[in-house]
């Protein structure tokens, strides 16, 4: 089966760390795009980060330099790491791909009912992880 299984979120302090982790099955994040997206509650979803088929990162303006994307040395699991977070982090995570190649069958249809008309070149998504950040 193809699918994504986020895991890390938590409840932390302002100022506290944390990592997400986002594990796949039926492919891996080798040549795929992935990325993370949050959505806080009376919010639309938004981009956190991503990463090119070529490995080339990026990130929204308000986690620049607290926040950290990256791939397991297997390309099974990605990870995104928060420090230094604030309030204003809080929100549910979600990992999206697209798989360059899979072991089993996956929607052509991108996107997910968790963030409508958000991220829809990605047609694997993850079912979210909660962080709540304290103030």
């Amino acid at each position: 089966e193809v699918k994504l299984v986020e895991s890390g979120g938590d409840s932390v302090q302002a100022g506290g760390s944390l990592r997400l982790s986002c594990a796949a099955s039926g492919f891996t994040f080798d040549g795929s795009r992935m990325a993370w997206f949050r959505r806080a509650s009376g919010r639309d979803c938004e981009l956190v980060s991503r990463i090119s088929t070529t490995g080339n990162i990026d990130y929204t303006d308000s986690v620049k330099g607290r926040f950290s994307l990256s791939l397991g040395d297997a390309k099974k699991t990605a990870y995104l790491q928060l420090n230094s977070v604030k309030p204003e982090d809080t929100a549910v995570y979600y990992c999206a791909a697209e798989p360059a190649v899979t072991d089993g069958p996956v929607t052509l249809y991108g996107g997910s009912p968790d963030c409508p008309g958000i991220g829809t070149e990605f047609n694997v998504w993850g079912q979210g992880t909660p962080v709540t950040v304290s103030s």
